[in-house]
């Protein structure tokens, strides 16, 4: 069984040396290029990397890649394994641990992340803009019906699984692609970002996060989760202080951490 699973970056970086992982440049259609493979080649999206992240690199992997099994993480952040030690590569799941995954859920993923005193609906709102998810939801309302009661469920839950990271079989992720870039297409002719910054501008792909979760919930698909390992330190102090600010003065967040 083959497993292809990208890792999106737009900087060079060192990446993992298994055979699964595929450095993939993202937004490579206006950058250039550093010497990994890039979203723009065969059916793609490149153009929309600033307002789409790292599912430009999704949209080529479903549509180019023909693995058994696919997924996507970040140059920064890996599914991996609890393990002592230093070396990072090393904590990073190998092939043989995502196939074993496999064997025992529908999807892997990473560690939800919890929001302990607000909802997903509410973070989002507090950090971004509550229209995203209100016109996010009228689509869904309009164009797939069965998942508008899984979409509020997950809306008023205090944690998700974030940042797109995923491994799933390619029947799974054919559909899930389908689904989840129609609803993008559709939120796109409906939202004006003319007037966003670089930063609020990714708004469809911050969206995306939290329908993953729907499209889940919806279909009842048994997960493992992960460990996420990071490849810097987390700038935790700084997200703490944005969240401050945007919860308790209605300042959105203006930079990415």
């Amino acid at each position: 069984m083959k497993v292809t699973v990208i890792v999106a970056t737009h900087l060079k970086y060192r990446m993992p040396q298994e055979s699964c992982y595929l450095p993939l440049q993202v937004g490579r259609v206006k950058r250039r290029p550093i010497g990994f493979a890039g979203d723009d080649t065969g059916d793609q999206i490149s153009a929309k990397n600033p307002y789409y992240c790292e599912l430009t690199g999704l949209y080529w992997l479903w549509k180019n890649v023909p693995s058994d099994y696919l997924g996507v993480v970040h140059y920064r952040r890996y599914l991996g394994k609890r393990k002592r030690g230093r070396n990072l590569f090393e904590k990073i799941l190998t092939e043989r641990e995502i196939l074993d995954y496999m064997e025992q859920a529908d999807i892997l993923l990473p560690k939800k992340r919890r929001y302990y005193i607000e909802s997903v609906y509410q973070h989002y709102a507090h950090t971004h803009y509550p229209e995203h998810l209100d016109i996010t939801r009228e689509v869904i309302k309009e164009r797939h019906p069965d998942y508008l009661k899984a979409f509020d469920a997950v809306m008023k839950r205090r944690s998700a699984h974030m940042f797109n990271m995923f491994v799933m079989s390619r029947e799974k992720c054919d559909a899930y692609c389908t689904w989840i870039f129609d609803i993008l297409e559709h939120l796109e002719e409906r939202l004006d970002i003319s007037g966003y910054d670089e930063f609020q501008a990714r708004v469809f792909g911050r969206v995306s996060e939290m329908l993953l979760d729907v499209w889940i919930t919806k279909n009842g698909y048994a997960y493992r989760e992960a460990p996420i390992i990071y490849m810097e330190r987390k700038h935790t102090g700084k997200k703490v202080l944005y969240f401050l600010r945007s919860r308790l003065l209605g300042k959105k967040y203006d930079k990415s951490v």
